[in-house]
């Protein structure tokens, strides 16, 4: 019986080819019985070539860890806890430090939590921070910010003898408008804010703030210029809507109106303080 002749290399590596093996795991081969394995083969060094992908397009970018959403109500029922058991601004501000509830947290570059006096009589509080904010992490530094430090000056008044805030104290993504969820969530901060501030006076500049802190669902056309209460639960602060700055950019017509209000404010600054401490 005749010997079949044995196959050469390259028939070898054909074959091999055609059985879908196109590449050599180590240089000699390897008795996988024995119990005298070589350890495992280390990966390509950084100079070693690199294969390039088999369908010519590069490897995904790993995932990011998958964040863990905290449900709506719970934020909101944790915020109101943490808020309302802080006693001083310095601990509120920690507490926003380290809070997880709200999402807007995960896309700011950092927290904008106040600027000016925390003794000021008067308290001015926006919406959230902008781009500008956001990588100053101060309130109304922006174009906005500018045109409200020249409401202030035009009446007597500097940041240092205000203090400014916003309701929602991380940007959203690309200036979008907060969600109602968001401001739930952001609410019990902001008037806690309030309270440890204790203002004579607390503006609120532009419709959402507006809405927000007055609970009022009247517009800022008609709802600016009229002096209501904010109840604090221990003290009623005098409360003014006026429009914000940015929308007095948009719209400088309603600068007039806005001048009025400004006088308004600057009368009520005339009045002695009510604050009992």
């Amino acid at each position: 019986m005749t010997p079949e002749p044995q196959p050469s290399v390259a028939q070898l590596l054909a074959f091999y080819l055609e059985a879908g093996v196109d590449c050599a795991l180590m240089d000699e081969p390897v008795n996988r019985l024995s119990d005298d394995l070589p350890p495992p083969a280390r990966e390509l060094s950084d100079s070693a070539p690199k294969r390039p992908p088999l369908n010519g397009m590069p490897p995904p970018p790993p995932r990011p860890p998958a964040r863990v959403e905290v449900a709506p109500d719970v934020a909101i029922a944790a915020a109101r806890d943490a808020a309302r058991t802080a006693p001083s601004l310095e601990v509120l501000r920690g507490m926003l430090d380290t809070f997880d509830g709200c999402a807007l947290k995960s896309t700011a570059t950092q927290l904008v939590f106040a600027d000016g006096n925390p003794q000021a009589r008067i308290m001015f509080v926006g919406e959230a921070p902008g781009r500008d904010e956001d990588i100053e992490g101060l309130p109304f530094v922006g174009r906005s910010g500018k045109l409200l430090d020249l409401m202030m000056r035009a009446i007597g008044l500097k940041r240092t003898d205000v203090y400014i805030a916003n309701v929602i104290p991380w940007r959203p993504p690309g200036n979008r408008t907060p969600t109602p969820q968001e401001t739930q969530i952001c609410l019990p901060f902001i008037q806690r804010q309030i309270e440890l501030v204790n203002p004579d006076i607390l503006i609120t500049l532009g419709n959402p703030s507006t809405q927000t802190l007055l609970q009022t669902r009247d517009g800022i056309m008609k709802s600016r210029g009229r002096w209501v209460d904010y109840d604090t639960g221990t003290r009623k602060i005098k409360a003014l809507a006026t429009f914000h700055p940015a929308y007095l950019l948009r719209s400088p017509s309603y600068k007039r109106m806005t001048w009025m209000d400004l006088r308004s404010i600057a009368k009520a600054l005339e009045a002695p303080s009510g604050r009992t401490s």
